[in-house]
């Protein structure tokens, strides 16, 4: 049994409330007031600029190339089309089975569990998804959890959004218990941004629940470069490896951010001395506003040949790509 937790506004929330919105304040922040690309006007149109304060704090002042800063600032270019990119790069609305319930791959299903994020970075392959009629806590999950429930095969759920710490934790408390009362479901996969930019939200309530759930708990952190991993994120990954949650990591090979072996390398190192196993580093997916992120293939298979040679095969992610209508993502290196 999960107990109920105070619904008042806890720290983390007042600091997410406070996160950077105003493309010009986060100029001043890092010190580049005379920065002379002009600002995407899609911070207009629905995916706003959100940074928190703490994310901000690691980028490097006074440097237009700091490879935080680069996610998260609406360059113009994100409003030239490319015919090669979609608003649904990887399938999710075709995936769609019931509302807030993808179903892509045997024995797993996904929640879109909320449309909200702490930070929103701009290759974001959901930018463009309509969260307003596709997601699962439109009623309470009651149709998701019968889906699941109905469906034997599915032996893990995969919490997801948007990003699912967002919620607090009464509702998420809530949901896995739940979840929990389905005989066939055994883990549930947290895919989460929090740990990484907004290390606070892993307080002692969520991690009360997460400790006394009967499921398997895996966790999927995201995080592009090791300048993102500062002490405060090192101390609330190593809280969630202490209560038994297994902690993975996606990479996003990013065009000017991670681009380059000796990055890469040094973000897997810097995984593994915290206790995070690099997952996955997947290609980007083509969603319309991110073409300027992109990495072709043959640079990427270039850099992953000199990433096997300079780490041990546990260290290195797998190089993959989603595809929309795929039954499982496919490697690009053999």
């Amino acid at each position: 049994m999960i107990k109920q937790f105070l619904d008042s506004p806890q720290s983390w929330q007042i600091t997410l409330a406070n996160a950077i919105h105003d493309p010009k304040e986060l100029l001043a922040l890092m010190e580049l007031d005379s920065y002379p690309q002009e600002i995407s006007k899609s911070i207009e149109r629905g995916f706003s600029l959100r940074v928190p304060h703490s994310y901000v704090a690691r980028m490097k002042k006074g440097d237009p190339n700091d490879p935080l800063f680069l996610q998260v600032f609406p360059l113009a270019i994100e409003d030239k089309t490319d015919p090669s990119f979609s608003l649904d790069p990887v399938g999710d609305l075709t995936a769609t089975t019931v509302p807030g319930v993808l179903q892509k791959y045997i024995g797993r299903v996904l929640l879109i569990t909320t449309g909200a994020c702490a930070i929103h970075c701009r290759y974001c392959f959901r930018r463009h998804f309509p969260y307003t009629e596709h997601h699962a806590v439109k009623n309470y999950w009651r149709e998701a959890l019968q889906y699941i429930a109905q469906d034997s095969s599915i032996k893990e759920v995969i919490l997801s959004g948007g990003d699912p710490l967002v919620l607090s934790d009464n509702r998420l408390a809530n949901l896995v218990q739940k979840l929990e009362d389905i005989p066939h479901v055994k883990r549930i996969r947290i895919h989460t941004r929090l740990p990484i930019v907004l290390p606070e939200r892993i307080n002692e309530s969520l991690l009360y629940w997460l400790a006394n759930t009967s499921l398997q708990r895996v966790i999927v952190i995201h995080t592009n470069h090791a300048n993102e991993i500062d002490q405060n994120v090192v101390s609330v990954l190593r809280k969630l490896s202490d209560i038994g949650c297994y902690l993975f990591n996606q990479t996003v090979l990013l065009r000017r951010i991670n681009d380059e072996v000796d990055t890469l390398v040094n973000l897997s190192e810097r995984l593994f001395e915290v206790g995070v196993i690099p997952y996955y580093l997947h290609m980007l997916d083509k969603v319309q506003g991110a073409a300027h992120f992109e990495v072709d293939l043959i640079k990427a298979q270039s850099l992953y040949k000199k990433l096997r040679a300079q780490l041990p095969g546990y260290l290195v992610p797998l190089l993959v790509q989603e595809q929309a209508g795929a039954p499982n993502k496919l490697p690009l290196f053999f």
